[in-house]
This record gives C-alpha cells, sequence and structure tokens, in this order.
C-alpha cells in the first residue's frame, strides 16, 4: 500500500512500523491515523507474526498536530463525534491487535502517542523517553486514553497523571508498570527484534488465541466506557475553556482559564 505518514517493512516474519513524520515529530494527523489504520490491517493479513513500532527521528509521538489542533476549532458537533470515534478506531485497533505488539519508545510519546506507545502488549523504552497525558493542561479531556489506562495500572497513578497532566520519564512510567523494559537507544531496536524472535518461538496459534481470550475478557467493559468517553470526549471541544486552552497553545500563551 501507499502510505505517506508511516513505514512498514517486513523481515523474517517481523512487521515494523515507524510513524514517519520527523519534522514534525510524529505528530497525529487525519492522514497519520488513516494510515495507520490501513497499516494494521496490511499487517493483520500478512504472514508477519509480531508487530514493532516505533517512531522515525528523535520522537516516538508528540500528541495531536498543530494544524489538526487549529481545525477542531471549527468543528461542528457531528464532526466532533466522528473524529472520537475514529480517534477510538485507532486505540482499539492497536489494544486488540490480534498479534503481538511490541512499542519501540526512541523518544518523547506525549498525550496521544502515550496511547499509541502503551496500548501496545510490550513497552520497550529508552530512557530520555518521555510520557504524558497532557489534556487538561489545553482544556480538554482525556477521556479516550482514560479508559485503558485504568486497566494498565492502580487507580491512585491514573488520577495522578491525567488530573495533572505531569510528564514522567522512562523510570517512572516503569515503576508505575507502564514500561517494561528500558533500553540504551543503540540496542533499542536488537532488543525489539530479540524479543519478537522470543515471541515467535511460540505456537501462532496458541499466541492468537491468547490475545483473543485477553480482548474478548475486556470487550464489554470497554464497550460500555468507550461509548461514554467518545461522548465526553466530543462534549468538551465545544467547552469555552477548550477553545481557551488550543488558542493559548497555538499562540504560545499562558491560558486565562473561564472555567465554562
Amino acid at each position: 500500500m501507499d502510505y505517506k505518514t508511516v513505514q512498514l517493512a517486513y523481515d523474517s516474519r517481523i512487521a515494523t512500523l515507524t510513524l514517519n513524520r520527523p519534522d514534525k515529530r510524529n505528530a497525529i494527523s487525519f492522514e497519520l491515523i488513516d494510515d495507520l489504520l490501513r497499516a494494521l490491517k496490511e499487517v493483520e493479513n500478512s504472514d508477519a507474526l509480531v508487530l514493532i513500532v516505533t517512531g522515525a527521528g528523535k520522537a516516538f509521538c508528540a500528541g495531536m498536530d498543530l494544524e489538526n489542533l487549529k481545525a477542531l476549532l471549527g468543528r461542528h458537533p457531528q464532526q466532533n463525534l466522528e473524529d472520537s470515534r475514529t480517534m477510538v478506531r485507532m486505540f482499539r485497533s492497536l489494544y486488540e491487535f490480534p498479534k503481538p505488539t511490541i512499542a519501540a519508545v526512541n523518544g518523547p510519546a506525549i498525550a496521544g502517542g502515550t496511547g499509541v506507545a502503551l496500548l501496545c502488549d510490550f513497552t520497550l523504552a529508552v530512557p530520555e523517553a518521555k510520557f504524558g497525558y497532557t489534556e487538561v493542561r489545553i482544556g480538554f479531556v482525556p477521556a479516550i486514553v482514560s479508559t485503558f489506562l485504568l486497566r494498565q495500572t492502580g487507580e491512585k497513578y491514573a488520577r495522578d497523571l491525567l488530573l495533572t497532566g505531569r510528564i514522567i520519564d522512562a523510570e517512572e512510567a516503569a515503576r508505575m508498570g507502564l514500561v517494561n523494559e528500558i533500553v540504551a537507544p543503540e540496542n533499542l531496536m536488537v532488543r525489539a527484534r530479540d524479543l519478537a524472535a522470543r515471541l515467535m518461538e511460540n505456537s501462532p496459534n496458541s499466541l492468537r488465541a491468547t490475545k483473543k481470550l485477553l480482548n474478548d475478557h475486556a470487550r464489554a467493559e470497554l464497550d460500555q466506557q468507550i461509548e461514554a468517553a467518545i461522548r465526553d470526549n466530543a462534549t468538551v471541544r465545544t467547552s469555552a475553556d477548550f477553545r481557551e486552552g488550543i488558542t493559548s497553545f497555538l499562540e504560545k500563551r499562558k491560558p486565562v482559564w473561564s472555567g465554562k
């Protein structure tokens, strides 16, 4: 397939999907979401047994693209709902991917980038990697990602990260159980491929069945929680604080919140 914002390579039944907007720190654009969804479907239908996700350049994924943030200010309610559902498709397609997934986090993974990094089955990160759910700092709510985060870590950790919007380093993320292993930058992809090779020693049928078991176990609860999260995500975009948060961020100034 023809991709503009990701690269997809295959080697020894390992698929490597690289977010490929290094000049934009691999920020999430509408085009990248479309490319990512199509690439995941391609890997699912291929003979690859394991998927590695990483980023080009010095960042893994810096969150939402600035131009797309600007566009959000002019969306009507139905578009906001459609945008939220598209974001959910991206996250759930990765979270419920039928083959084992490994995130090789080569740098900052912020907001939606944190979501992509942590929704893989395994998350390897370089010491310089950064993570954070910064939505509250721009008048947004981390509605969709919170659904997954609460399943991945304790409620105290989730409240800490989601309410403060603070950035944490790889070591703290590992202590919270969000990162499996911290790896030196020069060894990151080697370690990811070593882990992939170890996974491929197992029965492919058993791996698929185990992932299906885990996904089926979570699906009913996720369906209910995510539907509410989609509505929350769309509703907050109509608030004055959201408009002020996005505008102040784009203008590089401190926001003046109205609380509305």
